[in-house]
């Protein structure tokens, strides 16, 4: 029998309110997972389930500008030191002085940049498609292949044309994007129905663009600088279409004790291989 989900609401950065779905034994080592671009909260119940059945307390946010989140005004409110905020005050909320932090997407750069800037918060990392901030933002810059699968994030630094874009035909864009996985119906007709009421709230595009406007105008260093010191996992698919492979090379290369794991998957890797990717991300728990 699957574990119970509950949902609730938090006070975060700057008195931001975030919706956040809930499992496993309050009393359990805790986990975090943060969804990534365009997905919310919905998509990681399967795992939920597994993790909590496992006896680990998990918690899965609907990140700021999405679903039943608040989604504040302007592109500064979603830089990723206050992405990184609404990760700290997710522990603050549940008196918690570290978690694992698990990762997609968006989500994964927002747990590179909580242990990169937090490290006493983040027992372990869990990392899924997407590597390190500064890496990617370099890569773009110096890798023309990944220049190449990062066109649209320029794209997305313009004004209201995104929005525009991602709304026609009843969200066909996001929903084409969700749907293009490995395994058939990965995304269940009832899946997409979920995310379409997402996206239709007030607010909602501009919030999950605003994500990207902010990160064109973030400063980071060389990646050189940046040190990752909390056990790390990188879970990379082998056909992903927005990632170069060797942004996880690049992003392992950071960490004090980091591994990456490739799995024949595209972008949305626990989607397509849920059961494996569920497999190694308790093995690193439980190391």
């Amino acid at each position: 029998m699957d574990a119970p989900i509950a949902s609730g609401r938090l006070t975060a950065a700057e008195g931001v309110a975030l919706h956040y779905l809930e499992a496993g034994p309050k009393e359990g080592e805790l986990v975090v997972l943060l969804h990534g671009f365009p997905e919310f909260s919905h998509g990681w119940r399967p795992l939920m389930a597994v993790l909590a059945e496992a006896g680990f307390h998990v918690i899965a946010p609907d990140q700021r500008g999405y679903a039943e989140s608040d989604k504040p005004a302007g592109w500064a409110a979603y830089d990723v030191d206050r992405l990184v905020a609404d990760v700290l005050a997710i522990l603050d909320h549940v008196g918690a002085a570290q978690a694992n932090v698990v990762g997609h997407d968006w989500g994964a750069i927002v747990a590179w940049w909580t242990a990169t800037t937090h490290p006493d918060r983040v027992k372990r990392l869990i990392a899924l498609s997407a590597g390190h901030p500064a890496v990617w933002r370099a890569a773009m810059r110096d890798t023309p292949a990944q220049r190449r699968r990062s066109w649209y994030v320029a794209a997305f630094g313009l004004p209201w044309l995104p929005e525009r874009l991602m709304r026609a035909q009843n969200y066909k864009a996001l929903a084409d994007a969700l749907t293009a996985t490995k395994r058939p119906g990965a995304f269940t007709d009832a899946d997409l129905a979920a995310h379409r009421q997402a996206w239709s709230r007030p607010g909602a595009l501009t919030g999950m663009v605003n994500w990207y406007r902010a990160v064109l105008r973030h400063r980071f260093g060389s990646e050189s600088a940046y040190r990752v010191s909390p056990p790390t996992l990188f879970i990379f698919g082998a056909q992903d279409i927005y990632a170069e492979p060797s942004i996880g090379e690049r992003s392992i290369a950071l960490c004090a004790d980091g591994r990456l794991e490739t799995l024949d998957a595209t972008h949305w890797v626990q989607h397509d291989e849920p059961e494996a990717v569920a497999r190694l991300i308790l093995q690193h728990l439980r190391r």
